[in-house]
């Protein structure tokens, strides 16, 4: 339920450390994982930070209990969550914040203006949003520019094809969540298993593949705790799909 500590958290310290050696510029994180866990651990780690490494958070997001997710878009609680993370991160700056959901019952004008303030003071140098559709995204962009979409996407999820489309043509990061979504668990006769087969690679490593093959836009962020896992995601760039195989895993997902 993405709820406390880590079960092995010297093991998470460790893959943490391992992401710049490995080459990594990005990392995704947000306040409500723990809650309040994940942003303290990067800053355990890898403080002070590598040059050039982006580290990415959002906040929006009450946690009430494991799996439990409520948005609260209040523009003085995510001026508060902000500057909490600024803290939390040990940064003077936030290189990409990103609004985790837009807060239903809050007119998304005043989320947005809080985003424009974080930018015009400084605390943040980009901002992004999540789980949004195209309108939303133009909505927002007419109060502060919008870097990136971080929304579910995968080669078995694909109901945000448009958002993605609208991302590449303007120039907006797409950062898909649940990546390898279906990787795991692929049917031995799916193309994507078939694929992995052929490829001596994993369903996971496969499906990491896919999504960047799809567009230059994406930015996949598979999660992990365990620096196996970590080398074998990042293993997973080094994977070219024939077009043939690319079109049959994407035929194989579903649509909105």
């Amino acid at each position: 339920g993405i709820w406390g500590p880590p079960e092995d958290p010297d093991e998470c310290l460790a893959t943490l450390r391992l992401v710049p050696e490995l080459g990594i510029d990005f990392l995704d994180t947000a306040d409500s994982y723990g809650p309040l866990v994940s942003e303290p651990m990067i800053a355990e780690a890898l403080h002070p930070y590598p040059a050039g490494l982006v580290i990415a958070t959002k906040g929006g997001q009450v946690r009430t209990g494991p799996r439990r997710w409520v948005p609260l878009g209040r523009p003085e609680y995510l001026i508060q969550q902000v500057r909490m993370s600024l803290r939390l991160l040990r940064v003077e700056q936030i290189a990409l914040w990103q609004l985790h959901r837009i807060d239903p019952k809050v007119p998304r004008d005043e989320q947005f203006g809080a985003i424009k303030q974080m930018l015009d003071e400084g605390w943040v140098r980009f901002a992004g949003l999540s789980e949004v559709g195209v309108e939303e995204i133009e909505a927002a962009r007419r109060v502060f520019p919008v870097v990136s979409v971080q929304n579910r996407y995968s080669f078995a999820h694909r109901q945000h094809e448009a958002v993605l489309d609208h991302c590449e043509a303007h120039g907006i990061a797409f950062i898909p969540w649940r990546p390898i979504e279906g990787g795991a668990a692929a049917d031995d006769g799916s193309p994507l298993a078939a694929a992995a087969r052929r490829h001596h690679a994993t369903a996971a490593q496969v499906a990491v593949a896919w999504l960047l093959q799809r567009s230059p836009a994406i930015l996949p962020i598979p999660g992990t705790s365990k620096r196996a896992h970590l080398l074998e995601n990042v293993a997973a760039a080094g994977i070219e799909l024939s077009p043939e195989e690319f079109e049959a895993i994407g035929g194989s997902g579903e649509r909105g």
